[in-house]
C-alpha cells in the first residue's frame, strides 16, 4: 500500500505555437521541472510509477459530448493558423496538433490512479498531468483545460467502482466552474473550491463562484465555494479554511474517495494567484485530507505557473502522501480579516444544509457585494502595484530558499515510529518499519528525574520511565519522528509530569500536552509561553490561563469532531509546538478510532513529532492503531455522524470566546479580533524568509 505517481512524457508535447502572453505560462516545463525536483528529493523513486494510458472515447463521454470529442480529435490534422483560429473561440485556450493525445493521457492518468487506489494496489497517489481540467465543461474548452480530468475520474469511480460519496477538493487559485456545473445537482459528489474572487472581478468572473452558490435541486449544499476577496492569503488562511469549513462538512459527508484538483497557482510567487502560502502548507493540507476516506486520496495536477514554487509544492504534497511528516509551519498563524469574512459567509450559506455547522453559532454574516463581471478574458491590470508585486516575488524566492534550508537542516528522521513497551506484547500488529525500542536512560539519571514522585519509586514504574525518557531523547535529537510508550496505571500522571519537564529541558521550545482522562496539570508548570496544557475529560470547561485549558469529553461523534477541529487543532496551529505529548490516562473514555484520529491530526502542527503515552492496561488494538496512524496510515472511521450535545457545544463556545484573543486560529469572525491586512502590511508582518 504505497503511493502511485502517474505520468507520461508525451504530455510535454503540447506547447504554444504563436505569441499569446495570456497562454504562454502553460508550458511543458511545468511537468519536467516538477519531475526533476521529485527525483532530486528522492521522492519519485519511492513511488509506484505508472505510465499513463489514453482515455477511451467512452470514458471521455462520461462528461463530454460526442460532438466536442470529435471536434478535438480533428485538431490533430490542423495547421497552426487553423489551430489559432479555433483557439480564439474559447476563453484562454491554445490548441496544438498533440492536444487531443495529451488531453486523453491526462484523463487516462487520473483514471489509472483512481483504479489503483480503489483496487487496493496503492493507498494514494498523484497524477502529474497537462493540460489541466477543472475549467473544462461538457462541450467547451476553457482556461487551458480541454477535458475535465477530475470530473471524469469521479464519474468513473461512481460507474466502475460503485462509489456513492466522493469529495472533490479544488485548491487551485481559480474557480473550477467546470466541475461545479457538472455536479451541482448531484448529492453524491461534494465539491469544495477556494479561489481568488475579488467580489467577482477576478477570472472567470462568475456570479456562481461566490459563497451563496451552493448547488441546485437535490445537490443543494453539495457545492461549497470559498471566495478569496483579497490577494496575499497565506498558510493560516488555508489551514483555517480546512478546519472551519471543509473538514466539518467532509466528516459529516463521510466520503469513500477524495479527489484533489491540485492547482499550485495558489502557492507563493505564482503570478496568477499572488498568494503567500508556502509549499509546506500543501503537505499540511494533504495530511488533513488523509484522515478521510480511509486515506484514499487521488490528486490530479491543475494549475501552477511559478516553476520553482509549483515543483516544491508538488514535492511537499508527495512527501505527505508517502506518510512523511510535514515540515512545521512558521510565520504568523493569524487569518486575515478578509479571509475570516469569507469563512463566515460560506458557513452561513452552508449552515441550512449541514448539521455540523448548525450546531455552532455563526454570528451575523457580512453582506458581500458580488460586484460586476469583468470584461471577456482575464483582467490585465495587476491588483498590486509594481513595487508590491516585486516584493511578493522577492518573498517567494526567500521562502523557497528557506524551505530548502529546512530540508537540509531537518532531514526526515531515519525512524518514523518507535514504540517502547513495558513487556513484549505478542498481541500488537505493528506495521512494517515501526521499531520496537529496547533502550533505556541510565538508571541513575532516571532515578534523579523520578525522585519527586513516590509513584515512580516502584521498579516497574522506574523501568518504564527510563524507556519513556530514552525514546523521548531520540525524538528530540532527530533520530525518531514519533513514538509511543506504555506506563503503569498508578504512575501515569507522574510519568507525564516528568516527560513534560524532560522535554522542555532537552530541546523542546514549545511543548503541547494533550492529556485525556484523569491527568491533572502538574503544579510546577508555569505559564511561560513554552508549554500549553489541554486536558480533555474534565467535568466542566475551564481556562484558568491561556496556557491551561480543560474541556469535557464530548459524548457524540459530532461533539468529538467539533472539539478536535474547532478547539484542539486551532490551538495547536496557533501555538506552533515543536513537540506534542498525547497522554491517554486512566479512564480516558476515548474509543480507539477517536484516539487514532486525535493522534493523526496532531502530527501536522509539530512536524510529526508526536509522543503518545498509554497505560499498560490499554488494549493491544489501541496500541496497534496508534502506531499505525503515527506511521502515516489513515485512522479508522468514527462511524455514523451524530450531532453534538448542547452542553458540549456550550462548553466549546465558552472556551473559544475565552481563548480567541490569544490563539488567533480559533477565530471565525472579524469582530473576534481578526485583522484586515493590506498586501503591504502582510509583507511587513511576514518578512522574507520568515514565512517558512
Amino acid at each position: 500500500m504505497g503511493t502511485a505517481l502517474v505520468y507520461h512524457e508525451d504530455m510535454t508535447a503540447t506547447r504554444l505555437l504563436w505569441d499569446d502572453p495570456e497562454c504562454e505560462i502553460e508550458c511543458p516545463e511545468r511537468l519536467t521541472t516538477a519531475l526533476e525536483r521529485l527525483q532530486q528529493h528522492g521522492l519519485k523513486q519511492r513511488c509506484l510509477q505508472l505510465i499513463a494510458r489514453e482515455a477511451s472515447e467512452a470514458e471521455l463521454g462520461l462528461v463530454h459530448s460526442p460532438e466536442y470529442v470529435a471536434l478535438l480529435q480533428g485538431t490533430q490534422a490542423l495547421g497552426t493558423r487553423e489551430l489559432q483560429a479555433l483557439s480564439k473561440e474559447y476563453d484562454a485556450v491554445y490548441l496544438h496538433p498533440s492536444t487531443f493525445h495529451c488531453a486523453r493521457l491526462a484523463v487516462g492518468a487520473a483514471l489509472q490512479l483512481v483504479d489503483a487506489v480503489l483496487t487496493g494496489a496503492v493507498r494514494n497517489g498523484l497524477a502529474l498531468v497537462r493540460p489541466p481540467g477543472h475549467h473544462s465543461q461538457r462541450a467547451t474548452a476553457n482556461g487551458f483545460c480541454v477535458f475535465n480530468n477530475v470530473a471524469i475520474a469521479a464519474k468513473h469511480a461512481q460507474q466502475k467502482h460503485g462509489l456513492r460519496r466522493i469529495l472533490i477538493v479544488d485548491w487551485d487559485v481559480h474557480h473550477g466552474q467546470g466541475i461545479q456545473y457538472i455536479f451541482e445537482d448531484d448529492p453524491s459528489v461534494l465539491y469544495f473550491s477556494w479561489h481568488r474572487y475579488e467580489h467577482g472581478h477576478f477570472w472567470p468572473c462568475l456570479r456562481e463562484s461566490d459563497a451563496d452558490a451552493v448547488g441546485r435541486g437535490r445537490g443543494l449544499g453539495f457545492t461549497v465555494n470559498l471566495p478569496w476577496n483579497q490577494v496575499g492569503m497565506g498558510n493560516a488562511d488555508y489551514v483555517a479554511a480546512f478546519l472551519h469549513v471543509l473538514l466539518p462538512l467532509a466528516f459529516e459527508f463521510d466520503p469513500e474517495l477524495v479527489l484533489v484538483s491540485a492547482g499550485f497557482d495558489s502557492a507563493i510567487g505564482d503570478p496568477e494567484g499572488q498568494m503567500l502560502a508556502t509549499p509546506e502548507c500543501f503537505a499540511h493540507l494533504t495530511h488533513l485530507l488523509q484522515v478521510l476516506a480511509g486515506g484514499r486520496v487521488c490528486a490530479v495536477l491543475e494549475g501552477g505557473y511559478h516553476l520553482e514554487s509549483l515543483s516544491q509544492s508538488v514535492c511537499m504534497m508527495v512527501r505527505a502522501l508517502l506518510g512523511d511528516p510535514a515540515l512545521p509551519l512558521s510565520g504568523p498563524m493569524e487569518p486575515h480579516g478578509s479571509a475570516l469574512e469569507s469563512l463566515q459567509c460560506v458557513r452561513a450559506a452552508q449552515a441550512p444544509h449541514w448539521v455540523s455547522l448548525q450546531q455552532q453559532a455563526l454570528g451575523a454574516a457580512p453582506v458581500l457585494s458580488p460586484g460586476t463581471p469583468c470584461p471577456e478574458g482575464r483582467p490585465s491590470p495587476l491588483p498590486l502595484g509594481e513595487p508590491q508585486f516585486k516584493a511578493v516575488v522577492t518573498q517567494a524566492a526567500a521562502a523557497l530558499s528557506s524551505l530548502l534550508d529546512q530540508l537540509r537542516l531537518h532531514p526526515t528522521p531515519p525512524v518514523r515510529v518507535a514504540v517502547a513497551l513495558i513487556a513484549p506484547d505478542t498481541g500488537l500488529a505493528l506495521p512494517p518499519g515501526v521499531l520496537c525500542e529496547e533502550g533505556s536512560l541510565p538508571q541513575e539519571e532516571t532515578q534523579a528525574w523520578a525522585r519527586p514522585h513516590e509513584a515512580l519509586a516502584q521498579d516497574g514504574a522506574l523501568t518504564a520511565l527510563g524507556k519513556v525518557l530514552y525514546l523521548l531523547d531520540r525524538i528530540l535529537d532527530g533520530q525518531v519522528s514519533s513514538g509511543m510508550a506504555a506506563t503503569p496505571v498508578p504512575a501515569a500522571a507522574a510519568t507525564l509530569d516528568v516527560a513534560v519537564r524532560y522535554g522542555l529541558s532537552h530541546g523542546a521550545q514549545r511543548l503541547l500536552c494533550v492529556a485525556v482522562g484523569q491527568l491533572d496539570r502538574p503544579p510546577g508548570l508555569t505559564d511561560d509561553g513554552r508549554n500549553l496544557w489541554l486536558n480533555i475529560g474534565v467535568e466542566e470547561a475551564a481556562a484558568p490561563s491561556m496556557f491551561h485549558v480543560s474541556v469535557p469529553l464530548p459524548v457524540t461523534t459530532g461533539g468529538f469532531l467539533s472539539c478536535a477541529l474547532a478547539l484542539v487543532l486551532p490551538l495547536a496551529y496557533s501555538f506552533q509546538p515543536d513537540l506534542v505529548l498525547v497522554a491517554l490516562g486512566p479512564a480516558h473514555g476515548l474509543r480507539d478510532p477517536q484516539a487514532a484520529l486525535l493522534a493523526a491530526l496532531l502530527r501536522g502542527p509539530a512536524g510529526g513529532r508526536v509522543f503518545a503515552l498509554v497505560d499498560e492496561e490499554s488494549t493491544p488494538q489501541l496500541a496497534t492503531v496508534l502506531a499505525r496512524v503515527l506511521n502515516g496510515e489513515a485512522p479508522p472511521s468514527l462511524g455514523p455522524f451524530s450531532m453534538a450535545a448542547p452542553e458540549d457545544t456550550q462548553a466549546l463556545m465558552y472556551l473559544r470566546g475565552r481563548l480567541e484573543p490569544r490563539w488567533k486560529m480559533l477565530q471565525l469572525e472579524v469582530g473576534q479580533g481578526g485583522s484586515i491586512y493590506t498586501v503591504e502590511e502582510t509583507l511587513r508582518i511576514s518578512p522574507p524568509g520568515a514565512c517558512c
